[in-house]
């Protein structure tokens, strides 16, 4: 417990107040409906169900406000990378802003069902209070005319008996508009479960779009002031503390209670997303922008594994290690930007991705560049940046890799072998230990060069023990196996033809972890990983398990790839 708070009390911090924020406007507006006296006449139809549907409004509108914020690259790039205050604490949270997206929507689904609740009990005890004959307040309060002169006299939307609660919802703005922004959220919330993103990442990315939609009719929904309390001018002359017990009366020409009069509750929801939203607008202007900038494809190999590289060039680009793009190719999809983590290095006059083909638009994307000719258009949308920029701020680095989640590392690779091409002297980094996780034995000749260069360049400059790499094989038979037995001894392995030999299966990661912690026992080392939540399981808990306590001993700092 004592190594998580000391690794995540930032986080611990940032979700508290943003957690303590949502508490404190829900009381705030909760307790504002439940005993404002301009709002007395309409809790007399209502009840509580006012209060929790204005409540839960109030958080709606907050989380709304903040929900495109983590999706502003640009800004969350700038940041990272220029602002002086943003050191590594808080740039660990920016690398969270897919975490925190998650949050603040599920928060909307939360005060959004609360709301829509609440609106059934408002509407179902508007439709009772139109039908009574019981001459009680509530049934006077909702036979106040829509139809006379005072426009704002009437209270209960529902006019008269024969009006269905049907009928209201989807002839008002905020009952059609509530239907609009309800399938909306029902349709961007299935469309982003994870099996949705990884196995139809095209019907998320058009789903997730209609956000758009959504945030038009919050805009809107407040119009149409469904929801009434009573005028100012209203109250001075016939305050419900005075005038309420005798309602009856208000029509007498003796009394001094005259029948209230009302008036909507102003819009407010546009008030709380236009400035992110103009943000957001600015954010995506830039990125069109960018986006049009001319690319030149230098380069074009195919891998074993149907991995595809593309070599680039674009004028004014400009990279940090682990830094990602997005791509769009024009002649598969017009609207379809998919992102990819660079695996060229800064040194590089050119930068260049690894895609492989897991899904319809990669798989049409790999076909394309097979025909040769012509070659596709490409629009390129970044850089971005990511937790890895990060990497040469530790004593020591772990990389973990799981399959093409390689990527980031071979860009950090390759800068490492420029910089001791260079006699970098700033380089900070002392060791780095690579672990990369395969399936099948082709995937390793992805970037078999690079590391076969970096394991001679490691030789003659007498730093063998800087860089540590693993490769680990999950997917082979008895035949590879075997195989590999024979030929043990041999100067290179078998599957690679690298010094370092293939391990067969996962690492056991207790052991590796003991391992490097009383290797450097007061070094801050900082995990790097690109692959599946289940190994960031892992790593995580063994983050917190081989940290020490004491802040002068070793201290393991867990960030993994999102984007």
């Amino acid at each position: 417990m004592g190594n998580w708070v000391v690794n995540h009390w930032l986080s611990v911090f940032v979700l508290a107040t943003w957690l303590g924020l949502n508490v404190f406007l829900f009381v705030h507006a909760f307790l504002s409906y439940e005993r404002d006296d301009k709002y007395y006449y309409t809790r007399e139809i209502l009840g509580s169900a006012l209060s929790w549907a204005r409540a839960s409004a109030r958080c709606l509108n907050f989380n709304s406000m903040l929900i495109l914020l983590p999706m502003c690259r640009n800004l969350l790039s700038f940041l990272r990378g220029t602002c002086s205050f943003c050191r590594c604490p808080l740039r660990k949270q920016l690398d969270h802003n897919i975490t925190f997206h998650k949050l603040v929507a599920y928060m909307i689904f939360l005060h959004t069902a609360i709301h829509i609740i609440a609106h059934l009990f408002n509407f179902e005890r508007y439709s009772r209070s139109q039908q009574a004959a019981d001459e009680s307040l509530a049934s006077l309060l909702s036979s106040l005319s829509h139809q006379e002169k005072e426009k704002d006299s009437w209270l209960n939307p529902i006019q008269s008996p024969n009006m269905t609660v049907m009928y209201v919802t989807f002839t008002s703005i905020p009952g059609l508009t509530g239907v609009i922004i309800t399938i909306a959220l029902v349709l961007m919330a299935t469309s982003a479960m994870e099996f949705i993103r990884r196995s139809y990442f095209e019907v998320f990315w058009y789903t997730h779009h209609i956000f758009i939609i959504y945030f038009i009719g919050l805009g809107i929904h407040g119009i149409g002031g469904i929801v009434r309390g009573q005028t100012e001018e209203s109250m001075k002359e016939s305050h419900p503390h005075s005038c309420a017990e005798s309602f009856e009366k208000w029509d007498d020409h003796d009394s001094h209670c005259k029948r209230p009069q009302f008036e909507g509750h102003p819009a407010e929801s546009w008030k709380w997303i236009l400035a992110p939203g103009v943000l957001y607008i600015f954010e995506r202007t830039l990125r069109f922008y960018r986006s049009q900038q001319r690319v030149v494809i230098t380069k074009v190999v195919m891998h074993p594994s149907k991995v595809l590289e593309l070599q680039m060039n674009k004028s004014d680009f400009s990279m940090e290690v682990g830094q990602y793009i997005f791509v769009n190719c024009p002649s598969i999809s017009y609207l379809e930007w998919h992102p990819f983590t660079l695996t060229s290095a800064p040194e590089e006059d050119f930068f260049s991705i690894h895609i492989r083909a897991v899904g319809d638009w990669t798989e049409n994307l790999v076909k394309a560049f097979e025909q040769h000719s012509p070659i596709p258009r490409i629009e390129v949308d970044g850089p971005f940046g990511t937790v890895c920029e990060d990497v040469f701020q530790y004593e020591v680095a772990v990389l973990v890799g799981a399959g093409i989640g390689v990527t980031p590392f071979a860009s950090i690779l390759k800068s490492i072998w420029y910089k001791f091409r260079h006699a970098d002297k700033n380089l900070r980094t002392r060791t780095i230990y690579f672990y990369w996780i395969c399936r099948e034995t082709g995937a390793f000749a992805w970037f078999h060069d690079l590391l076969a260069s970096l394991e001679e360049e490691m030789e003659e400059l007498g730093k063998v023990g800087f860089l540590n790499y693993r490769l680990f094989l999950t997917g082979w038979d008895n035949n590879i196996a075997g195989h590999a037995a024979l030929n043990f001894d041999k100067a290179t392995d078998i599957l690679t033809g690298l010094k370092h030999k293939t391990f067969f299966g996962r690492p056991v990661w207790e052991n590796e972890f003991s391992t490097i912690a009383s290797t450097h026992p007061k070094s801050g080392v900082g995990v790097f990983l690109c692959g599946p939540q289940a190994l960031a399981k892992s790593l995580r808990k063994c983050c917190h398990q081989y940290s020490s306590l004491d802040p002068r001993k070793v201290q393991f700092y867990f960030n993994k790839e999102n984007f």
